[in-house]
């Protein structure tokens, strides 16, 4: 199967309300353990990649790798750029083969962010590609981009429900008080921003920062009208400790492989978890 654009399957999961995950690929092990979990629960799923991961991989085996695992699959899988910044990274990216992109004009004023996010939907609708806006600033660090809690600040609802309408976007992540990176205390989400934007747009919010939110919120976060969850650090995580499990306890070992397997192994757990807390499984 090829590649898809978010539009297979973000319709349905806000109609039938599941949410659809984003695990960020940073590596072949990475795209590995989160296909083999999609494939053991039957879900749809995408692949995240932000700009620091392209970087790191390049372009060229990033879409390579998505495309082999939609092959080897057959599920719909949608290769996104997470946190683009700009239009011409957007475009690289899909001209490369990408099926979806974010545009991150959060830094802008609204009326920038507005502007720029209708031309980035523009040029990809026209190919085919799904686009995702965001409204509102999220907290933490992802790649060596750090935003802290003073300068995090929630999304307007109004302001984020004219966002859809004039730019038309086919999900859109909103700042609720989750962050990126793992927090150090429990956050507090707003619900009633979600359930207030959910309910006037007919496309899903996006939760950003659901790596070490506890289980009872995302599924309030789901039911108040979430349709996609990105999670990345969990799976950092998860694949540092496997590692250094592995190298702690035999100082002999020094092929990758047997120490990237059970990094894999420990990776497809996580998702595995994460697909089936989203509601996504068997929906594919």
């Amino acid at each position: 199967m090829a590649l898809v654009s978010m539009n297979e399957f973000l319709p349905k999961a806000k109609e039938k309300q599941f949410a659809v995950g984003q695990f960020n690929m940073n590596n072949l092990e990475f795209a590995q353990a989160i296909v083999e979990a999609a494939m053991e629960e039957k879900s749809p799923f995408i692949y995240g990649v932000s700009e620091g991961a392209l970087k790191y991989m390049g372009i060229e085996f990033t879409v390579a790798i998505a495309e082999a695992a939609a092959k080897k699959s057959g599920l719909p899988i949608a290769l996104h750029l997470d946190h683009g910044s700009s239009f011409e990274v957007a475009m690289k990216c899909i001209r490369a083969g990408f099926s979806s992109v974010m545009f991150d004009g959060s830094h802008y004023s609204l009326e920038e962010n507005i502007k720029l996010t209708k031309e980035v939907v523009k040029a990809a609708h026209a190919m085919g590609v799904s686009v995702e806006g965001e409204l509102g600033t999220i907290g933490g660090v992802e790649d060596d981009i750090s935003v802290d809690e003073e300068h995090a600040s929630l999304a307007n609802p109004e302001e984020a429900i004219r966002f859809y309408e004039e730019t038309g976007v086919d999900c859109l992540a909103i700042a609720v008080g989750t962050a990126h990176g793992m927090y150090k205390g429990e956050p507090k989400i707003h619900f009633d921003v979600i359930k207030q934007v959910a309910g006037a747009i007919p496309v899903p919010v996006v939760l950003h920062g659901g790596s070490g939110v506890k289980d009872e919120a995302i599924r309030q976060a789901v039911l108040a009208g979430v349709g996609k969850i990105n999670v990345n650090t969990e799976n950092q995580v998860a694949c540092t400790n496997a590692i250094r499990e592995t190298l702690s306890g035999n100082a002999s070992v020094y092929d990758p492989r047997k120490y990237l397997t059970p990094a894999r192994s420990a990776m497809t757990a996580v998702v595995q978890e994460k697909i089936r807390l989203f509601g996504s499984s068997n929906q594919a």
